[in-house]
């Protein structure tokens, strides 16, 4: 249980439980609640997506402030290299802590 709440939110897993619930209650009815339950569920499929688009845009939107950082960061250092001329090991070191090796 604690690996499905590792993927998924509460709020995503009350919409798929609810769109289960839904699906197997319109599998016993017929005639009208029969369609009513389908499009009820249908729907949720939908906010699901939409909900999911959302964070995904979310997500994307913080990943490009983070690679704006780390470039605003490498053309300061690029700019400093090409401002002192030779000292490149104090530039080489300082690239190097950005990307984690040494």
């Amino acid at each position: 249980m604690l690996e499905i709440r590792r993927h998924f939110d509460p709020g995503s897993l009350a919409i798929i439980v609810i769109t289960f619930v839904l699906f197997v209650s319109a599998v016993f009815t017929e005639g009208f609640t029969h369609d009513v339950l389908l499009e009820a569920a249908i729907f949720l499929v939908s906010v699901k997506l939409i909900i999911m688009a959302y964070k995904n845009i979310d997500a994307t939107d913080s990943l490009h402030k983070k690679l704006d950082a780390i470039h605003k960061k490498i053309n300061a250092i690029e700019s400093h290299q090409s401002q002192s001329g030779d000292d490149k090991t104090q530039g080489n070191a300082e690239v190097s802590s950005l990307r984690g090796t040494k």
